[in-house]
């Protein structure tokens, strides 16, 4: 960390930017606030101004204080939904959006030329103090992102007329999210909602789940048997550094609670947001809407239906918010909404990362919209799929451990790539987009195109009907990813062809 850290100090240092200073937040995870305490010690033994927050803060806070404090980047010590063992950092750029290229290799290079740890500058915190480089974060920041996300709001009447009728069960999965959960809720004036009280304090031993993923159905236990006992519209849920939504919503045909998948919960919200704009004549005329690559297609449909461009980048939020910077330099698009299939999303730009706290808020207002008009949450998702299509994503990952699984991994990518498919189960492939060599061939005209995304290793499919499937290695973990989707015109014939489809993918690599 001292190495990764020092080199982060020369870079803003050869940049000259050292008096803007950065800002540091942390989760709930051991040894999160005591990292966050030395970060800042070794950026201010470089002379690096640091602002630190006392106490734990969720990511998007995090983005928007780089913006809102003029610093020159924010590092957040957190290892997201990952296991109680692990911890680590994040590191945004003064956009509030995490490093990328040529940020992020700049940065490395710095890195690399540390050889030495014995000269890496060392200052005690009350020297940092005295100097003026150690600085607390006021909550007053606090304050001010929550009036950003209040913003927002599209129907706060709405809000108040249902706030008794609406009951809402919220899970911060033992994180940071418990106290800005509450306070933007309350200070909408939903007056129902239920903490779990098990998992709402900080624990970095997350005692109560696996391992605190909002995306895990089992992570939600706790949470539905709350749900239960106290008849709850909607159960939410976010991971330890607040910046993934879960949701499960109860069913009134049933009176079961069904869980969402991240691209329905971010759809749910886009539909909300946009529609909800239009209608107010607050809709942007050069909107953008931008996904991810292994994202549903139902964005496309959304999009188109708003007029909005819509954008396609390679996975990570990271790239969102890249792109959030370059309409503002260019000032020639609007940014209007943004997710991944990974349970993130963000409504607004006062944060430039996925942002778990305003998609809660946004869900519990669109929950509120909809009630009032007699639906629940469900109701609203099956008439999107009835207004759009019935689009349904599925993902398979494939574990390889060790040296070898990693050649095994590479084999795979370079088998898929070696045999040109023309055809995956039931469907024909309609062209193929190789991005580590940023090409697009249709497979029916053979024109080969560029793709104007930076290099990546992943292998996407375009399948006739609207299908489609993608291959990526994990980054991060011994894993070979895949991603697929359908469109159909009923709901059980979209689950049929999608578990066809499924089987298809994993017999590629048997």
């Amino acid at each position: 960390m001292e190495k990764q850290l020092g080199g982060l100090a020369n870079y803003i240092i050869k940049k000259g930017v050292s008096e803007k200073g950065v800002v540091i937040s942390y989760d709930s995870r051991h040894m999160s606030k005591e990292f966050s305490e030395q970060t800042a010690l070794i950026l201010n033994s470089n002379g690096i101004k640091t602002y630190v927050f006392e106490e734990l803060r969720p990511v998007p806070e995090l983005s928007f204080a780089t913006r809102e404090l003029g610093c020159t980047a924010g590092i957040m010590i957190t290892a997201s939904h990952n296991p109680p063992k692990y911890n680590g950092y994040k590191v945004y750029w003064e956009d509030g959006a995490q490093i990328v290229s040529p940020v992020d290799k700049e940065i490395i290079n710095e890195v690399k030329k540390i050889e030495d740890y014995s000269k890496i500058k060392t200052i005690t915190k009350e020297e940092a103090i005295k100097k003026g480089l150690y600085n607390t974060v006021l909550e007053e920041i606090d304050s001010k992102y929550i009036e950003e996300l209040k913003k927002l709001s599209l129907n706060k009447e709405i809000i108040k007329e249902q706030a008794k009728n609406l009951k809402i069960v919220y899970t911060p999965l033992h994180g940071t999210g418990a106290k800005p959960v509450r306070r933007i809720l309350g200070e909408l004036g939903f007056e129902e909602i239920y903490v779990v009280p098990e998992q709402e304090l900080p624990d970095g031993n997350f005692p109560t789940v696996d391992y605190p993923n909002p995306e895990d159905p089992k992570s939600f236990k706790l949470a539905i048997e709350l749900a239960k006992k106290v008849d709850a519209d909607i159960i939410t849920a976010t991971d330890p550094d607040a910046d993934r939504l879960g949701v499960f919503a109860k069913d009134s045909k049933t009176g079961e609670y069904k869980t969402f998948t991240g691209n329905m919960s971010a759809m749910l919200i886009a539909e909300y947001v946009l529609s909800q704009r239009k209608e107010k004549g607050i809709l942007e005329p050069n909107g953008v809407f931008i996904k991810t690559v292994v994202s549903t297609n139902l964005a496309d449909a959304i999009a188109k239906g708003y007029n909005l461009e819509l954008v396609e980048v390679l996975t990570g939020f990271k790239y969102i918010g890249q792109k959030i910077r370059e309409f503002e330099a260019a000032g020639d698009k609007t940014y209007s909404f943004g997710f991944e299939e990974s349970y993130g999303c963000l409504v607004g730009t006062h944060a430039r990362d996925k942002d778990g706290i305003t998609a809660v808020m946004m869900l519990c207002e669109a929950a509120a919209y909809y009630k009032s008009k007699g639906l629940t949450l469900c109701d609203q998702m099956d008439n999107i799929y009835k207004k759009y299509g019935y689009y349904k994503e599925a993902a398979e990952s494939i574990t390889i451990e060790g040296a070898e699984g990693a050649e095994k991994i590479k084999e795979i990518m370079e088998n898929l790539r070696k045999n040109s498919l023309a055809q995956i189960g039931d469907y024909k492939v309609k062209a193929i987009k190789d991005y580590s060599i940023s090409e697009a061939k249709d497979l029916e005209t053979g024109k080969v195109s560029k793709i104007e995304l930076p290099v990546s290793n992943v292998l996407y499919y375009e399948l006739e009907n609207d299908a489609w499937c993608c291959a990526r290695p994990s980054g991060t973990e011994p894993k070979i990813k895949f991603y697929m989707g359908v469109k159909e015109i009923t709901d059980e014939r979209a689950n049929e062809k999608l578990e066809e489809l499924r089987q298809a993918v994993l017999n590629m690599v048997k």
